[in-house]
């Protein structure tokens, strides 16, 4: 279609289980040092029994589907770049040794402007729909 570099209904999905050590390093890059993400006794006490990982870590799981689309989608004398993510959405929590799995498909393509967007899903171990997200990606010349 017009020579764009994806088309509607292309994918990827990257898989993951959550160390507690991805979310320690996590917090020490970005400061966010929560009890609900850090304190496994704060969190016993609470309705989900457990610490949760930080829903920014799970948009970084986005960006990794985001950059394996716009990979192997790269062509000639355009590189794709991310113009953000809408629509994010925590659906339930994710815990320490979970496993997600992180769905990225080409939904909507505008090749005039040289644009994509995607669904992002992210599903843990049970299947269970955990957080969701639209992303634009933008090719532009090198």
């Amino acid at each position: 279609m017009n020579g764009f570099p994806v088309t509607v209904g292309d994918s990827t999905s990257f898989s993951k289980t959550i160390a507690e050590s991805d979310v320690y390093l996590f917090a020490g890059i970005t400061g966010d040092f929560a009890a609900n993400h850090v304190n496994e006794e704060y969190m016993r006490g609470s309705a989900y029994g457990h610490r949760v990982v930080h829903g920014a870590l799970l948009i970084g799981f986005m960006s990794t589907t985001s950059t394996l689309m716009s990979s192997a989608s790269a062509q000639g004398g355009e590189v794709p770049m991310s113009l953000g993510y809408d629509r994010i959405r925590f659906l339930a929590p994710v815990f320490i040794g979970d496993t997600v799995e992180v769905r990225y498909v080409i939904s909507a393509i505008d090749p005039i402007r040289r644009r994509a967007t995607a669904k992002i899903e992210i599903v843990n171990q049970a299947r269970e729909l955990v957080a969701v997200a639209e992303h634009i990606l933008k090719w532009v010349k090198r």
